[in-house]
């Protein structure tokens, strides 16, 4: 059974940072992209960034370049964004999800996590 197990989720204040994990199984890691996403109420799910498990390829959304960085431990089948200098408008659920193509877009994502709720104060 495919698992995608997000945490590290929270309240922080404008500036802060946190550190979001997607925890993977019931598949073969290295053969899969793992992406985060978030959605805000009101908003369509975004692609936020991934991360090749193969070859360590990343994108980024134009929104959170040189904020976020995405990382991926092989060895434990988990995925990392770290968020840094976080905005109020970064608020929403994260969601980090699975798929063989490596890709920022929602619709090529066949497996999914539960999500994580951020919330960014002013």
């Amino acid at each position: 059974e495919v698992q995608l197990v997000e945490s590290g989720g929270g309240l922080v204040q404008a500036g802060g940072s946190l550190r979001l994990s997607c925890a993977a199984s019931g598949f073969t890691f290295d053969d899969y992209a793992i992406g985060w996403f978030r959605q805000a109420p009101g908003k369509e799910r975004e692609g936020v960034s991934c991360i090749s498990s193969s070859d360590g390829s990343t994108y980024y959304a134009d929104s959170v370049k040189g904020r976020f960085t995405i990382s991926s431990d092989n060895a434990k089948n988990t995925v990392y964004l770290q968020m840094n200098s976080l905005k109020p408008e970064d608020t929403a659920v994260y969601y980090c999800a699975a798929d063989p193509v490596l890709s920022l877009r929602v619709r090529p994502y066949d497996y999914w996590g539960q999500g994580t709720q951020v919330t960014v104060s002013s």
